[in-house]
């Protein structure tokens, strides 16, 4: 294979996992760009991760599994950045059932209903009534979700009318993604157990491997799973098994991913990070710019020369920050309650970027945040040139 072609295979890699679901719709040139390569990718995300890659002519899917079932930073979110609830995971998941079910075309008032129906059920009774316009606008960022999917294709109307009872919205149903989303490694029909955690786990759940050989396989896969995943892999989260494959193979595990993807390996004390240059296989940024993006960076300054720090530390810390920084930032971020809004957006960031640990009663700081501290400048000398 010529450097072209390896370029070419690391860029398809590359999209697969910064967009694992691609669409001939949404996504034509990289679909047939993954198409091209499909059997060397399928090789080594089977052979490195054990995800398993399916393409054909409308749709490419690469069935990721989440390294850990206890992740709760990286939230689905709206059209306006704001994270997902409770009751917009419930109506996506309803969502999906009754599209399943669906004609080939669908309305949003149809959907509706059949939403509400499903969560009257006597095994969920989940409370969903579509009176306010909160919860037809939790029933709107959900369509407009499996609309980016490429789930639903919107014909004729628009959301906006739905939500002020104006109009309604006619959909076309795609099957062939809605067949593609689902990631468990086993189908919802054979889950038995009773509670969340427990369905969760039996969802994902591998067989366990019964040789050394399999094991180290498995702790190979798991391991690059997350490195690919993970902004930083820190050994202190990983059972002793983990951690010591990791030491002994991080080298060879991080050139492969490197060799494949074109991520760095950083090699500290505490753990790995695989760096993106081009800064593209991220779905959260730092530093960025505006003001969320400058209140971030602060509280990362703040905490990189702490260990941890209070709730309340820290929002008297923005308060301040926003009284210096009026003229920068955007409106009403002085008036009084705006820095728990502030404070609670830039470490959510954070831990979504392994930086920080957010506690009941505390927010600790982690070993890679140190990268964001300040240190006071240096002033040298300079010696006057004698002739």
């Amino acid at each position: 294979m010529n450097d072209e072609d390896v370029a070419r295979r690391k860029a398809a890699l590359r999209t697969l996992l910064r967009r694992p679901l691609l669409t001939a719709e949404s996504d034509p040139q990289d679909l047939v760009l993954v198409r091209r390569y499909q059997a060397e990718l399928r090789d080594w995300l089977s052979r490195e991760t054990g995800w398993r890659l399916q393409v054909d002519a409308e749709t490419a899917r690469l069935f990721k599994t989440a390294p850990t079932l206890d992740d709760g930073t990286h939230p689905a979110r709206g059209k306006a950045g704001e994270p997902f609830g409770r009751r917009r995971y419930v109506v996506l998941c309803l969502a999906l059932a009754v599209l399943e079910r669906a004609d080939a075309q669908t309305t949003l008032g149809r959907l509706a209903e059949e939403v509400l129906n499903a969560a009257a059920e006597p095994e969920l009774a989940f409370p969903f009534t579509l009176d306010s316009r909160a919860e037809r606008a939790d029933l709107v960022a959900v369509v407009r979700m499996l609309l980016g999917w490429g789930v639903l294709r919107r014909v004729s109307g628009d959301e906006e009318s739905y939500l002020s009872a104006t109009g309604d919205v006619l959909y076309d149903v795609r099957r062939v993604v809605l067949a593609a989303l689902l990631t468990g490694v086993r189908g919802p029909s054979t889950v038995t157990a009773a509670g969340f955690e427990d369905r969760l786990a039996e969802l994902t759940e591998e067989p366990v491997p019964d040789t050394d050989d399999l094991r180290n396989r498995a702790l190979r896969r798991g391991l690059t799973r997350r490195l690919l995943d993970d902004p930083v892999v820190y050994y202190a989260d990983l059972d002793d098994a983990e951690r010591a494959y990791l030491v002994s193979q991080r080298a060879a595990i991080t050139r492969r991913i490197e060799e494949a993807t074109g991520l760095v390996p950083e090699l500290r004390a505490e753990g790995v990070a695989m760096v993106d240059p081009d800064d593209e296989l991220t779905d959260v940024r730092m530093p960025e710019q505006r003001t969320d993006g400058h209140v971030t960076l602060l509280v990362a300054e703040y905490l990189a020369g702490r260990t941890e720090a209070s709730p309340e530390e820290l929002a008297a810390f923005v308060r301040d920050a926003a009284a210096r920084h009026t003229s920068y930032w955007r409106k009403g971020v002085t008036e009084p309650g705006a820095e728990k809004e502030l404070l609670d957006v830039a470490l959510g960031k954070l831990a979504a970027l392994r930086l920080v640990e957010v506690l009941p009663d505390r927010v600790r700081a982690r070993p890679a945040i140190a990268r964001y501290a300040v240190e006071e400048p240096t002033v040298r000398e300079t010696r006057t040139a004698v002739s």
